[in-house]
């Protein structure tokens, strides 16, 4: 489950504000997200503009923009004018460099935990009862199972997906073919690809969609808050450590004329504890916890 600890709190505030403020009495900020943080950034900006509020006298608004992880770093390469890049994987995020240095290129090495605030895994999401008998990945390519799962084209959940069905084919059935041939069965079975997560959960859960749901392991649990008499949450034999990523877009405050601010609201910020956010976000601190079942192997 997402859970930020005291320090995955404070240095993720900072590395999402510490570049991004001017002198100005309200300041706008835009972060970029990929798709499954609504609820996450919802409470966590809120908590923050009360914070920085407090203690500066300034007003602050900001602005979320969601959808699959590779179409919104699509989005900021082609002019989105993003404050901050949260994306879901770290792949995602190395584009934003090449285009145009929209962010640093060290970027990974600017905050600990190589910039990744928090952890997840994936999941299996099942219809109450698991009608199906869905235990593991290779249920997943049986004749007549629907799975849904967004587009990897498109979706960083989608990849971290397709990861860990590779890996656990690789090594049951033994090497990249096995795997290759395993994920395309597994595809074969998918009757729709949304562009994001958010997407696959909303044809799942309310357009009541396929046989089962691979998905962020917050993702499934806010199924199970909103749902909980619907649904069922599977661990998979093996699955991923999914690490998602944050910057600061360095073009976007340079050209704002905010980088003198930024040691400043670096130190203030990180003073902050949004102390609400752990008991009702499912995702975990950079080194996660154990928990009941959760996968016997885990990836990294």
């Amino acid at each position: 489950m997402l859970k930020f600890d005291r320090r995955a709190r404070g240095w993720l505030i900072a590395a999402l504000f510490s570049s991004t403020l001017g002198a100005a009495a309200q300041t706008s900020l835009l972060n970029v997200s990929y798709d499954p943080t609504r609820e996450l950034y919802a409470e966590f900006n809120q908590a923050f503009a009360k914070h920085w509020k407090a203690k500066t006298g300034q007003d602050i608004s900001i602005k979320q923009s969601h959808g699959g992880s590779g179409k919104q770093a699509r989005s900021i390469i082609d002019g989105l004018d993003a404050d901050v890049a949260t994306l879901a994987l770290a792949g995602d995020t190395d584009a934003l460099f090449e285009p145009g240095k929209l962010i640093a290129k060290d970027w990974q090495k600017r905050l600990p935990h190589n910039s990744s605030p928090y952890t997840s895994t994936i999941v299996l999401v099942v219809r109450e009862g698991n009608p199906k008998g869905i235990r593991d990945w290779d249920d997943l390519i049986k004749p007549g199972v629907k799975v849904i799962t967004p587009n990897p084209k498109t979706s960083g959940g989608a990849r971290w997906n397709y990861l860990a069905a590779w890996e656990f084919a690789k090594r049951k059935y033994g090497g990249d073919d096995k795997a290759r041939e395993f994920v395309k069965k597994l595809f074969e079975n998918v009757p729709i690809l949304d562009t994001g997560a958010r997407g696959s959960t909303i044809t799942f859960a309310q357009r009541a969609q396929g046989d089962v749901l691979i998905a962020w392991e917050n993702e499934a649990y806010l199924l199970e808050k909103e749902f909980s008499a619907k649904f069922d949450v599977v661990y998979p034999s093996l699955s991923i450590l999914a690490e998602p990523a944050v910057t600061v877009s360095t073009k976007t405050w340079i050209k704002r004329a905010r980088a003198p601010w930024r040691q400043r609201i670096w130190n203030t910020s990180t003073a902050m504890k949004a102390r609400t956010l752990s008991a009702r976000i499912s995702t975990d601190p950079p080194q996660p916890r154990r928990r009941r079942n959760m996968p016997s192997s885990f990836l990294r």
